[in-house]
């Protein structure tokens, strides 16, 4: 109701259209639950920059330095900073923020939902909670608001904390991609600010399709006007092929299941209880969903929680301080299992979730609007790739049997999925199978193995295991290649790649502390060219993990209107990135220990070596196959 006290003809009627557009604007059962009068006036008393505020259970005041113009008809046209555009839009908006946050301390309950309420509280009171009737048991005893609803603070980025009895997160996280700063706050503000976009703006539905569902379902309505939304979320490939283009687009309907990968565990420190992730098993274009998308590896895509190291150096300090930002890269599942079986040599498990066709689709749009919105901290003890793969179901799935699972450990987190019938561990029972079909990715150490049995068959040498194999010098590696055979030779290539890979891994390390220690001590100059572009490489990649930053203005889910934006700027970066990385590979040799950088090129060396052998017995054989 307008209270008119005071006002002018024209500024009454202009008051009482924004009034009537609010009201037209609000759900029915909005207006219903209100369930009370709320008295709208106009007061010389808020700051400059205010628009409104309620300032009791029912009543709110707007800024009376905003009337003129709503009466002569200028506020629709008069530019605003604020994020509605106009002056009369962010009137409305005020009006609907206000009322929101009536309507959320009116702790929706109607008159008959009171009346129960009441006879419940007496009929505890005289005969205590034995023989309640059926409505005054259980949950309906505790009705949420908007604003302490457990599954809108999910969405909202107050989730569950993990490890903390059901506690939420104090900090909203989903800081990227926001239409109003203010909505991170508090809970009650994000409802308010929510509220409005969900009345006001018809992509809505397509930026935050999550909580447009939840706000339709609660008020069983949603605006008439919404705009068409485009099928699949925009995303950015974190892969390491720079001269690939990053941006991609994610279509829910060919994913047919999602799986929980786990690596399983070595003797690095930060390693030791596996790594958590998830695997999109997506069917290739034009194949139907069903069991053979499984053989489609190349379409696969994992959702990794990792922590955005913008240094060389992965501080175990850092890692339990928090210092890192925590973000949902999206790999190839390609890279992801040489990343482990080749290089870590740790295996994966690719355990199969027991999701219904809704949780798996509304899994794949929270993981997306994550991608988009999300930087957290990464804590190795608290807030570590297992809580973020838990938190990431909870919410994305609403799964029942998640609400009050906890676990800390990606082992630990494993083990609890396959004991409440979340994840499904059948497929992995037959070693072979699982193999075969893509349920698992064994480490290369088996197979390094294998063919250093080889060896001991064919060539006799005297080390007992593959490791003790490839802690030897190159060159006392390479007096055995003349004596192979063609199956030796094909073993001692395998074995030389190996080799390669883990003086590359060693390199690495060295790199680390080389140029860390350059830093520190001044006056060494031999880093300085080659560590440059190891920090612009750093610095660059940031987009790929936090793709918001391409993208001025707009919020939630980038829309059609802002690919064309995306495509260019994420191919500009990658070409920059593709570039320090040529620049990269040419002076980062100048960075190694002059004994590393012997072995690595006499590694290299051996590889020429056996591969050249192992071409003239493969010509002196007739083009044989292998034994």
């Amino acid at each position: 109701m307008l209270d008119d006290e005071g006002l002018s003809r024209a500024q009454r009627q202009a008051s009482q259209q924004l009034l009537d557009d609010a009201l037209a604007a609000l759900p029915p059962s909005f207006i219903q639950r209100l369930d009370r009068v709320v008295r709208v006036g106009w007061s010389d008393e808020l700051p400059d920059n205010g628009y409104g505020r309620a300032t009791r259970f029912d009543a709110l005041v707007l800024n009376r330095s905003l009337l003129p113009s709503l009466a002569d008809g200028s506020a629709a046209t008069q530019k605003t900073a604020r994020v509605h555009g106009s002056v009369r839009r962010e009137l409305l908006a005020t009006v609907l923020h206000e009322l929101t946050h009536l309507y959320d301390r009116a702790r929706l309950w109607s008159p008959a939902e009171r009346t129960r309420q009441f006879r419940c509280r007496l009929q505890v009171a005289s005969t205590g909670p034995v023989g309640l009737p059926g409505d005054c048991r259980g949950q309906d005893q505790r009705r949420f608001t908007l604003s302490d609803d457990p599954r809108l603070l999910d969405l909202a980025g107050w989730p569950q904390a993990v490890g903390r009895r059901g506690q939420r997160e104090a900090e909203n996280h989903q800081l990227a991609r926001s239409p109003d700063p203010y909505e991170l706050t508090n809970p009650r503000e994000f409802v308010a600010v929510n509220m409005e976009y969900f009345l006001l703006d018809p992509s809505y539905a397509c930026r935050r399709p999550a909580l447009q569902r939840y706000f339709r379902e609660h008020f069983d309505w949603q605006p008439a006007q919404r705009e068409a939304c485009t099928q699949g979320y925009a995303y950015l490939n974190a892969g390491r092929d720079f001269a690939r283009q990053p941006l991609g687009k994610l279509d829910p309907e060919r994913v047919f299941e999602v799986d929980y990968l786990f690596a399983e565990a070595n003797q690095n420190w930060a390693s030791r209880w596996g790594h958590s992730m998830l695997r999109l098993v997506i069917c290739a274009p034009g194949r139907p969903r069903g069991p053979d998308c499984r053989l489609d590896l190349d379409q696969h895509l994992v959702l990794s929680y990792r922590a955005f190291v913008g240094d060389v150096q992965l501080s175990s300090w850092d890692g339990l301080t928090g210092a890192y930002p925590s973000r949902l890269f999206v790999l190839p599942l390609h890279q992801v299992i040489e990343e482990y079986t080749k290089v870590e040599l740790r295996s994966l498990a690719s355990v199969p979730l027991t999701l219904d066709r809704r949780q798996l689709e509304h899994l794949v749009e929270h993981a997306a609007a994550m991608h988009w919105s999300y930087d957290g901290d990464y804590w190795f003890l608290s807030n570590n790739c297992a809580v973020e793969t838990l938190k990431l179901l909870r919410s994305g799935t609403d799964h029942p049997a998640l609400k009050d699972l906890d676990s800390i450990m990606p082992n630990g987190l494993l083990k609890l999925l396959e004991g409440r019938g979340v994840a499904d561990p059948t497929p992995l029972r037959d070693p072979k199978e699982a193999l075969r079909l893509g349920y698992r990715f064994d480490s290369f150490r088996d197979r390094y193995q294998a063919m250093f049995v080889i060896l001991r068959e064919r060539l006799r040498v005297p080390q007992e295991n593959v490791e003790d194999w490839l802690e030897l010098k190159a060159e006392q590696r390479r007096p055995w290649f003349n004596a192979a055979d063609l199956r030796a030779s094909a073993a001692l290539l395998l074995l030389e790649q190996a080799a390669q890979r883990r003086q590359l891994l060693l390199a690495q390390d060295e790199l680390k502390r080389n140029y860390l220690g350059s830093r520190e001590q001044a006056g060494q100059t031999r880093f300085a060219k080659a560590g440059g572009t190891l920090e612009q490489m750093l610095a660059n990649s940031g987009f790929l993990s936090r793709p918001a930053e391409m993208l001025q203005g707009g919020y939630g889910l980038p829309q059609d209107a802002e690919w064309r934006r995306l495509e260019a700027e994420s191919s500009s970066r990658q070409q920059t990135m593709r570039q320090l990385s040529d620049d990269l590979d040419r002076e980062v040799r100048s960075l190694l220990e002059p004994r590393r950088l012997a072995e690595l090129n006499a590694t290299e060396a051996n590889l020429k070596a056996i591969g050249e052998h192992l071409r003239q017995l493969h010509k002196a054989s007739g083009g044989l196959q292998l034994p």
